[in-house]
Order: C-alpha cells, then sequence, then structure tokens
C-alpha cells in the first residue's frame, strides 16, 4: 500500500487499540474478568460504564492499580482484543464500500466517455483510483498493462485522483486534455513509466515525445471539461470512501494498494464474476 494507506491504518490501528485498552479495563474492573466473546464487538463491553459513577475515589484507584497490573501481567489479552476489533472495524468498512459502489455503479462502470483503455465495450470493467506521483502506482502500472494485453475483454477505467501533490493535479490535466487528441492511454502510460516525480511541465514535455500538439494541450488543461472531471473523481472517492492510491474496484470486490500478485488478484477476480455474475458490473 502507498504511504497514505499506511498513514491510515496506522491511525486506525492506534484507534483501536485505545478503544481496546478502555473496554477490556472496563471489563475487568467492573465486569469481575475478561471475555473473549465480548471483545468482539466493544459496544457491549462498554455498557456497565455507568455503574463506574458508584465507586469512590479510593475504588476507582483500586480498579485502575488491578488493570495495569493485569494488562502488564497478561499483554496478550490486549492484542486479541485489538486484533478482533481491527477485524471488525475492516469487515465493516467493506460492506460500507460494497453499499457505495452500488449505489454509484453507473458512474463507477458505466460512463462511456471516462478515461479508458482496453476493449470498450468489455463484459467487465476494472476501474483503478490512482495518483501520477504515487510510487505504488507506478510499479502497479506494469501489472495493469499486462492485464490490458492479455484479457481482449476487460475494460479499464481510470479515475484520476491527484491528492499527493499540486504536480500531481498538473500531470492529470495534460493526461485529461491528452484524451481530447485520442492520446489518454499514450500519456498515461509515458507518465507512470516515467522515473521520477511529474508536474505539469515535465508532464507536457512527456506528452511532447508522444506526438501531441503542446500548445494545445495547454489550453485544454485548463478547460471546464478538464476541471469537471477532476472534481467529479474526488467527489466519488469521497463518497466512496477511498482515501488512498492506488485502489483497484472489480465488481463489488476492491483492491486497497498495489500487492505483488495484483495481476493474479484481479485475474482472480474477474474469472470469478464471468464465472457467477456480476450485479453492479
Amino acid at each position: 500500500m502507498n504511504s497514505t494507506y499506511m498513514k491510515l491504518g496506522a491511525s486506525l490501528t492506534r484507534s483501536a487499540g485505545l478503544v481496546a485498552v478502555g473496554a477490556l479495563g472496563i471489563v475487568i474492573a467492573i465486569g469481575g474478568g475478561f471475555d473473549p466473546a465480548t471483545a468482539q464487538d466493544p459496544a457491549k463491553s462498554v455498557a456497565p460504564t455507568a455503574a463506574a459513577s458508584a465507586f469512590s475515589s479510593d475504588q476507582k484507584s483500586g480498579i485502575e492499580a488491578i488493570v495495569k497490573e493485569y494488562l502488564l501481567a497478561n499483554p496478550e489479552i490486549l492484542l486479541e482484543v485489538q486484533t478482533r476489533l481491527e477485524a471488525k472495524m475492516e469487515k465493516e468498512q467493506e460492506e460500507r464500500l460494497k453499499t457505495a459502489i452500488k449505489s454509484n455503479a453507473d458512474e463507477l462502470y458505466r460512463r462511456a466517455d471516462a478515461p479508458s483503455a482496453g476493449d470498450p465495450k468489455g463484459d467487465i470493467t476494472v476501474v483503478e483510483f490512482f495518483d501520477y506521483n504515487c510510487g505504488f502506482c507506478k510499479r502497479g502500472f506494469s501489472e495493469v498493462s499486462k492485464l490490458i494485453e492479455n484479457d481482449k475483454k476487460v475494460r479499464v477505467v481510470f479515475k484520476e485522483l491527484p491528492i499527493l501533490s499540486k504536480g500531481s493535479e498538473e500531470a492529470s490535466r495534460v493526461a485529461l486534455a491528452a484524451k481530447k487528441q485520442g492520446k489518454y492511454w499514450d500519456v498515461h502510460r509515458a507518465l507512470l513509466e516515467y522515473r521520477g516525480s511529474v508536474n505539469g511541465e515535465s508532464a507536457l514535455k512527456i506528452a511532447g515525445k508522444q506526438g501531441l500538439d503542446v500548445e494545445k494541450l495547454k489550453a485544454d488543461m485548463e478547460s471546464p471539461e478538464v476541471t469537471g472531471e477532476i472534481d467529479k473523481v474526488r467527489e466519488l472517492a469521497q463518497k466512496m470512501g477511498i482515501n488512498g492510491t492506488p485502489h483497484f474496484l472489480i465488481g463489488d470486490r476492491t483492491i486497497p494498494g498495489a500487492p505483488d500478485n495484483l495481476y493474479d488478484q484481479i485475474a482472480g477476480h474477474l474469472k470469478d464474476l464471468r464465472a457467477n455474475g456480476c450485479e453492479v458490473c
């Protein structure tokens, strides 16, 4: 995963840890012990908190000492609570994303004018949210390119989500402007294969090497259509809860980041969806 996902994951982990400590302390102090079944749903663990007001200051101090001693003696319990909480949070996020995919399926999968590659009338559409300055997007591009080359029935839609820098947005504007000259895929590929960061200046040079009219690009990259596309994708990503790049959608399945077996994962989802049908594709 890219740095955005790593930061998000670290934040969730810290939050889960804090909740786990609080929930476990309440269970031990007020409930009289630790119940792994209760740990699966922290909401159930916090119900007794109202009883805490019935304790005197000395009693509360004693409880805190007991909790601290118990946690220090049994730290693996805290890890178990945190692990179960994280799993629960991930499952809930997955369900929310599936609902969001269904609600936004037309914009995700069925927009005929979306920047894309592969078969325009492909039987299944793969969607990628990406940033040209995302190292993991660059690393995963070879897998995406391999998919387009090997699967003649797939359509891949590219959602420009420039979140890392001003240069990222400038590069996205150049790529979207290249679409007006029928060269989106050529510029998209060249920008992701470029080693190093890109901005408006470097993106225009790269596009020029692909045979595009640079002066027309400069005018088109500031057009309402290009601005509207970037704004539309940002709004869509917010609705979807997508906070990092790359992020792939295949039917109601998602792949955040760029795992080493990205091609195999996408190909596996495509095979399964083709065999069993896809409600949202």
